[in-house]
C-alpha cells in the first residue's frame, strides 16, 4: 500500500515555471538549476507522463532558455505569478488525472510560489523538487521552501522524484532512467565545486 504522498509516474505530472532568458542569468549556480530542471524533463518524457510550461511576461523576461524550449510544449504566457492564471494548466491536470504536481522554475518566492499554493487550493498534491527551483537570493528561496512546506508542499530533489515515479528497478524503463541519472552525475562530477 503506498502513502498518501508517494508519486508515480501513472498519477504526476511536471510543470516548469517561467525559466526565461533574462531572468536566468541572476539565479546563483543557473546552469546547475538548467541541468536539474532538464533532467526532471528528460525523465518525465521518458515514462509519458504530462509536461507543461509556463513564461512570465516573455516580452520583457524573454523566451524560456533554449537549452529547455526545445524539451518542452508549447509555454503560454501570463502576467499573474501563478502558473494556475493560465487556464489550461490545470484542465490539462484535471483531464489527465494528474492529482499530483512537481514544480521547478523560478523564482521559488514568486511564481513557484504563488503556483503552488493556487494548485494547494485546488485540492492537489504540490512537489518542490528543491534543486530545481531558484531565485536571486538565497534569503527568499529559503524562506519560501519553509512556507511552502508548512502550506502542505512536499519537498524532494530531482532524482528522490524520478526514481520515485518508477518505483522500482522493475519498471520497463529502469534502464533508460538509470541511464539518465548516470549522465546527470557525471555532469555534477564534472562540475567545478565552489
Amino acid at each position: 500500500m503506498a502513502h498518501v504522498t508517494q508519486m508515480s509516474a501513472a498519477d504526476t505530472a511536471l510543470l516548469v515555471i517561467d525559466v526565461q532568458e533574462k531572468l536566468l542569468p541572476l539565479i546563483p549556480d543557473a546552469a546547475a538549476l538548467t541541468r536539474n530542471i532538464a533532467f526532471l524533463i528528460d525523465g518525465a518524457c521518458l515514462l509519458d507522463m504530462p509536461v507543461q510550461a509556463t513564461e512570465q511576461y516573455p516580452r520583457g523576461l524573454g523566451a524560456t532558455v533554449a537549452e529547455l524550449a526545445g524539451r518542452l510544449p508549447v509555454r503560454p504566457d501570463k502576467i499573474a505569478f501563478s502558473s494556475c492564471a493560465v487556464p489550461a494548466v490545470i484542465e490539462q491536470l484535471h483531464r489527465e488525472a494528474r492529482p499530483k504536481v512537481v514544480l521547478a522554475g523560478i523564482e521559488t518566492h514568486v511564481c513557484v510560489l504563488n503556483t503552488a499554493l493556487d494548485l494547494l487550493a485546488h485540492d492537489f498534491r504540490v512537489y518542490i523538487a528543491v534543486d530545481a527551483v531558484g531565485a536571486r537570493y538565497r534569503i527568499d528561496h529559503d524562506t519560501a521552501l519553509r512556507r511552502l512546506e508548512q502550506a502542505g508542499a512536499v519537498l524532494a530533489t530531482v532524482e528522490g522524484c524520478v526514481f520515485e515515479w518508477i518505483g522500482g528497478a522493475g519498471h520497463a524503463r529502469f534502464k533508460e532512467i538509470s541511464r539518465l541519472v548516470q549522465q546527470r552525475m557525471q555532469h555534477l562530477s564534472a562540475t567545478p565545486s565552489i
